[in-house]
């Protein structure tokens, strides 16, 4: 990775002389200083990468290194689980960055939920973003994109939202001071546990009538009229922080490579970040090997298994045949075809960061699966029964694993890490409903879902007020 010369934009970047912004396109190879606001390349379109000159930046020559940082925690920068690796995200100076206390997450060997998937005991490891202060692996992208954003002289940031960015976003805006959240949700399409902490944290919450792929669409028009920030995964220096995940996954496994990363694939922004995570660490000799990489589509959400599984959709040395994704999107709109899964924060049809996610598959010799909504339920609660409460779309990693373990592809001795996106308490209502006793309830909020039972249900017990009936249920029960 070299320095490339800066085209179109000031003579020296205003946040870091190391770091630029280059077009993924290697046809194209545009390139921005990074002090430029902008979520797609200016002559082709394609997608942003942030970039570094690594031989102006002092890497540790081995990642244990970063374990001093533990030392520094009086430090908010290496308190920060995301910030902690700033030689490895440099865009921005060490003095300048935004944290709340980010990225303070749990690796979880979790050898209940290894029994449910098919792997041997002490292979299966739960990677728990639900601990980040927002609840969600959102955070760690949010304070890399506030920090750049901030550092431009923003003062307004927008997202289109499921739930989980825009809490987020209102997060980091009520809570620095620097900047107005403002928030575009789709018709029916977020959870109270997510809108109400958009409300709660004071953004601009506009509602509009369609889903996430019109939220989507919607901000980025808008934004570009009116020169707000746009805070999406388009962003890529969202992508920047989400990489960190990965590196404490490495750290948590005593920097070992595990064999797989299962993660959930909704606008496929941390399947890309992961990606990049080791695409850079492979090229400054940092690791000596790279996991495969599987991502899990819902069912009802299942755009990237379409192109990628159905249609033969490959990176192509960063020329995808854009043809085949235009026919796909072109057949969705003649259907009027939504998205629809229970798993709301991977409920979208048009990923952003799709071509980022095929180069990601193609350097982790990656694969692509779908979960019915049956199967998300199903592995949520079995997270749950393990000790981790999880949001639906984190489950589609489990339920992921345990697909490619029924097919062969992910063997029993193999070591895999399952990323859990987000808190259970982000969708309190699918869990509820997973396990009521009242048939009608479940019928509402899951059976229109095709989900037609609750294989690992934990019903309430109902007994008479009567100390003689409670401790006979008790006796009967536990």
């Amino acid at each position: 990775m070299t320095n490339a010369k800066l085209e179109g934009t000031q003579p020296q970047s205003i946040i870091s002389g190391v770091a630029y912004q280059r077009c993924i396109n290697p046809q194209c190879g545009y390139t921005l200083d990074v002090g430029q606001v902008r979520t797609a390349c200016d002559r082709c379109g394609d997608l942003l990468d942030i970039e570094y000159d690594w031989d102006r930046i002092r890497v540790p020559s081995q990642l244990s290194h970063f374990e001093q940082m533990w030392l520094q925690r009086h430090s908010p920068l290496r308190f920060s689980g995301v910030w902690r690796f700033h030689e490895l995200l440099p865009f921005a100076p060490a003095e300048k960055v935004v944290t709340v206390g980010e990225g303070q997450t749990l690796l979880q060997k979790a050898n209940f939920v290894a029994n449910f998937v098919g792997l041997e005991k002490e292979n299966l490891f739960l990677q728990y973003e639900g601990m980040n202060p927002s609840g969600s692996f959102k955070d760690n992208g949010m304070c890399a994109a506030i920090t750049h954003a901030h550092l431009t002289g923003a003062r307004r940031a927008a997202c289109a939202s499921t739930g989980n960015t825009s809490a987020s976003l209102a997060m980091y805006s009520s809570v620095t001071g620097l900047m107005k959240a403002i928030i575009f949700i789709g018709s029916g399409k977020i959870s109270y546990g997510k809108l109400s902490q958009a409300l709660e944290y004071g953004a601009l919450t506009v509602q509009i009538a369609g889903d996430f792929d019109d939220a989507m669409q919607r901000v980025r028009e808008v934004s570009k009229d009116l020169g707000i920030y746009v805070v999406n995964s388009i962003n890529p220096f969202r992508l920047e922080g989400q990489k960190t995940i990965m590196f404490r996954v490495l750290e948590a496994l005593r920097w070992q490579v595990p064999d797989w990363i299962v993660v959930p694939g909704g606008n496929l922004g941390n399947s890309s970040a992961f990606g990049k995570a080791f695409i850079e660490l492979k090229q400054l000799g940092l690791i000596e090997r790279v996991p495969r990489l599987a991502v899990i589509n819902a069912a009802g959400a299942d755009t990237l298994y379409q192109l990628y599984s159905r249609r033969g959709l490959r990176w192509n040395s960063g020329q995808p045949d854009m043809g085949v994704v235009r026919d796909y999107y072109d057949d969705l709109d003649s259907r009027s075809a939504k998205a629809d899964t229970i798993a709301s924060a991977i409920e979208i049809n048009r990923p952003v960061n799709l071509t980022k996610c095929l180069r990601a598959l193609d350097f982790c010799d990656g694969v692509v699966r779908r979960v019915t909504d049956q199967e998300i339920l199903d592995a949520k609660a079995q997270v749950g029964a393990g000790g981790i409460g999880c949001e639906p779309a984190s489950a589609a990693s489990v339920a992921g694993a345990k697909l490619l373990r029924e097919e062969g592809v992910i063997a029993p001795s193999d070591r895999v890490v399952c990323i859990l996106t987000g808190h259970q308490l982000k969708d309190p209502t699918a869990t509820v409903a997973y396990h009521t006793t009242d048939q009608e309830k479940f019928n509402e909020v899951l059976g229109s879902r095709g989900v037609s039972r609750a294989s690992f249900a934990n019903r309430a017990v109902a007994v008479p007020n009567e100390v003689e009936a409670i401790v006979r249920a008790i006796q009967l029960y536990s």
